[in-house]
């Protein structure tokens, strides 16, 4: 059905440049792009970063938040959008898991399951990222992850990999 709208959970970080900065200006882009209405967004919260060995705590701490969204974009549009947010805001994409400026990752669109070479939804690794899940439950407490339950109680075993994040 035409303008439609379908409830869709993001997830941003970044570990390079002013974190802050970028994270509030990409939201603020969100809210700006046709088809995309910002319905609510989290506290920001650090975490170290991980890389394709696991944890690294000598590279960048990572900045994240949650935003929940109400799209008209079909699941293909709304990543091709948020990759141009990306590149808009200077990903450079040399290597998976480095340090970059802005990710913004697809976590949920609305309760649909998709797997297409390009996109997975819900994220495969959402449930065990705790920098996805705090900042989505202190967002929505009743959420849901689709086949995993309560993102609340994800969450709980993972608070000890992030922390509320307080400018100085």
């Amino acid at each position: 059905m035409a303008g439609e709208k379908t409830r869709s959970v993001l997830a941003l970080g970044g570990n390079l440049g002013d974190r802050v900065q970028t994270i509030q200006s990409a939201i603020a882009a969100l809210a700006r792009t046709p088809g995309i209405k910002v319905l609510g967004q989290s506290k920001l919260y650090e975490s170290h970063a991980v890389t394709k060995a696991g944890v690294d705590q000598a590279q960048p701490k990572y900045l994240n938040g949650v935003v929940e969204i109400a799209t008209s974009l079909k699941p293909k549009a709304l990543l091709e959008e948020l990759n141009r947010l990306e590149n808009q805001f200077g990903r450079v994409r040399i290597e998976r898991w480095a340090a970059r400026t802005l990710d913004i990752d697809i976590i949920t669109y609305g309760t649909e399951l998709i797997e297409t070479k390009a996109l997975i939804v819900p994220h495969p690794r959402a449930h065990e990222r705790g920098f996805v899940l705090v900042p989505w439950a202190q967002l929505d407490p009743q959420a849901k992850l689709p086949g995993l339950g309560s993102v609340q109680d994800l969450a709980r075993s993972l608070e000890h990999e992030v922390w509320e994040f307080h400018e100085a």
